[in-house]
C-alpha cells in the first residue's frame, strides 16, 4: 500500500530489530554487483572477499596487489550521506540509541582506516568506493579501478 504512514507506537520489539539487521548485506551488494559486472564487461578478473588478504577486500587482484573495497555511505561514515539526509551530524541519523550507532559507526571508520593503512604497508594499492558513487555510474568506477591497473606494476 503505497503512501500508507505507519506510527510506531513505542520502542520496536528486539527480535524485529535483529531480524531486519540480519537482513543487511555485508558482500554482494547491489553496488557491489553493479561493480562486478562493470569490471567484467571491461575483460578484467579478479577474486572475491579473499580471506587472506587483510580486511577481506570486496575485489582483490592479487596479481597486481589490488585491493578494492564498497563502502556502504552510512555504514562507513560518508559525509555526503549525513548531509543528503539532511542532518547536520552523524548523531542526528539516530534518535534512538544515538551514542551507541554514532560508535559503532566510528569504530567501522577507524577500522577501514587501520586496514588501509595495513593492506598499503603490505604492498597493496588500496581503492575505496563509495557506494552511492558506484550505483550512480558503476562504469566510471571500473575506469578507476582499470585506471589504476595499467598504471601499476605487476608483482
Amino acid at each position: 500500500m503505497a503512501g500508507v504512514v505507519r506510527k510506531r507506537l513505542g520502542p520496536r520489539d528486539p527480535a524485529v530489530t535483529s531480524r531486519m539487521m540480519s537482513r543487511v548485506r555485508n558482500k554482494d551488494s547491489k553496488a557491489e554487483l553493479a561493480l562486478r559486472r562493470a569490471l567484467h564487461a571491461a575483460g578484467v578478473r579478479y577474486r572475491l572477499h579473499a580471506p587472506d588478504v587483510t580486511g577481506r577486500p570486496d575485489i582483490v587482484i592479487r596479481s597486481r596487489r589490488l585491493a578494492v573495497f564498497v563502502d556502504g555511505d552510512l555504514w562507513h561514515g560518508n559525509p555526503d550521506e549525513v548531509r543528503r539526509r539532511g542532518r547536520e551530524s552523524l548523531a542526528e541519523l539516530f534518535p534512538s540509541r544515538t551514542e551507541w550507532w554514532v560508535a559503532k559507526i566510528e569504530r567501522t571508520m577507524a577500522r577501514d582506516r587501520e586496514v588501509t593503512d595495513t593492506l598499503r604497508a603490505e604492498g597493496w594499492t588500496v581503492i575505496r568506493l563509495w557506494e552511492h558513487d558506484v550505483l550512480r555510474d558503476p562504469a566510471s568506477c571500473a575506469d578507476a579501478v582499470r585506471r589504476e591497473l595499467a598504471g601499476g606494476k605487476p608483482r
